[in-house]
């Protein structure tokens, strides 16, 4: 009983930590206008931030998944949580382009690899058969930030600066390093991750085709998120202050998608619970374009398209830890990359066609062409796992 209550306790400080994370990804887009006035650039300057955090996550998964690879979860986790904390409290301090750039680079570099091994350890501290419900409890802090987290953080940013939104995220870093301090047991490095270096990681072909699903197949629901607020000012006629309350309603969609996707993950195989998340997701980003004119039908599709995206995030992480045995944490914290990947392909792909003036809407269209790209991927590997099975099987019978 006790160990359960332990577990539980370790399993909250995952989620602190992933409440952190989903705060300053995602704070920086509601306080551009008062980081660009007050450092004297362009909007699309200030978006440089969002990239360059993007890019530090990219960079950050791999590299850190494999420094420290001899250290315990425990440890590594807490290294990481000390970097999040003092490169986004300097955030706060920065005073121009440059170093305002570069620190959020830089606070970028723990993201992935703190998901990463955060998903493996959950999968460890879990009962047998609840891996998945244990990743969506580390995930749920990442949905609830965008609910509670970042309205928070952005009116403190409007209300007296957008260093104040910086330093509450410095605040929640310290929560989340006091929580792995005294909550999270020490794991021991399993020795057959040991064994596996990175590089033959690196050699799992299937586990790059999951890396290829995860960029191309969620780069659909961020292909339609990038372009939402247009979207409902520009073709649905809702005043500015909706958008706020459509962030809100995403959010809200995602803390129950999160759970949801758990849910199919047990109920399914995790690549079946993908390919019927990211097919609904196709069908609804084509039903969005068919209702964006209508302010009311747009709104609840907000929230649905907010609960289908992250229907997501659990299933395909499982299926990343399957298939990389012996180097799960390497995988998972991949997988992580590849989520910012697919944020700053789809975002750009989606910008395309608007663009060319084919008008906002279209970004929906783009996303469900993304979202349908990444079904036919997962049908593909699910190809080559069977031909393979009745390959080793014919074998078998021939000896």
């Amino acid at each position: 009983m006790d160990t359960i209550k332990s577990n539980k306790k370790a399993l909250f400080a995952l989620a602190i930590g992933g409440f952190g994370i989903g705060l300053t990804e995602f704070v920086i887009m509601g306080i551009l206008t008062e980081v660009s006035g007050s450092l004297g650039i362009t909007i699309p300057q200030a978006g440089h931030f969002i990239a360059a955090y993007a890019l530090g996550v990219v960079v950050g998964a791999p590299l850190l998944t494999g420094l420290g690879s001899k250290l315990t979860p425990k440890k590594m986790l807490f290294l990481l949580m000390i970097w999040f904390t003092v490169f986004n409290t300097l955030s706060g301090l920065a005073t121009g382009y440059t170093s305002l750039l570069f620190m959020r680079f830089l606070s970028g570099i723990p993201h992935g690899a703190f998901f990463g091994i955060g998903a493996v350890v959950a999968t460890k501290l879990a009962k047998k058969g609840k891996g998945a419900q244990a990743i969506s409890i580390m995930f749920s802090g990442l949905t609830v930030a965008n609910v509670i987290g970042v309205p928070i953080g952005t009116y403190l940013g409007q209300q007296f600066s957008w260093s104040v939104s910086f330093y509450l995220v410095g605040f929640v870093g310290l929560l989340a390093l006091g929580s792995i301090y005294l909550w999270m047991p020490k794991i021991e490095v399993d020795e057959t991750e040991e064994k596996v270096s990175v590089s033959q990681g690196l050699k799992n072909t299937e586990l790059w085709a999951l890396i290829a699903l995860t960029t191309i197949g969620t780069g659909g629901f961020f292909a339609w998120y990038s372009y939402v607020a247009p979207l409902i000012t520009d073709v649905a006629g809702l005043p500015n202050h909706f958008v706020g309350y459509a962030m809100m309603l995403a959010g809200l969609g995602m803390v129950v998608g999160n759970f949801l996707g758990a849910k199919m993950a047990e109920l399914f195989s995790p690549l079946k619970a993908v390919i019927i998340s990211l097919s609904v997701m196709c069908g609804i980003l084509l039903l969005n374009m068919v209702i964006a004119s209508n302010p009311y039908l747009l709104m609840l599709l907000t929230f649905v398209i907010g609960a289908i995206s992250f229907t997501v995030a659990t299933p395909i992480q499982m299926a990343i830890i399957n298939t990389s045995k012996g180097s799960e944490m390497l995988g998972s914290s991949m997988n992580q990359s590849a989520f910012n990947m697919g944020n700053a392909s789809g975002a750009y792909l989606a910008g395309l066609p608007i663009a060319f003036g084919y008008g906002i809407i279209y970004s929906s269209l783009i996303g469900a062409m993304l979202a349908f790209s990444g079904v036919a991927i997962a049908v593909s590997i699910l190809i080559v796992r069977k031909r393979k099975e009745i390959k080793y099987r014919k074998m078998a019978m021939s000896c």
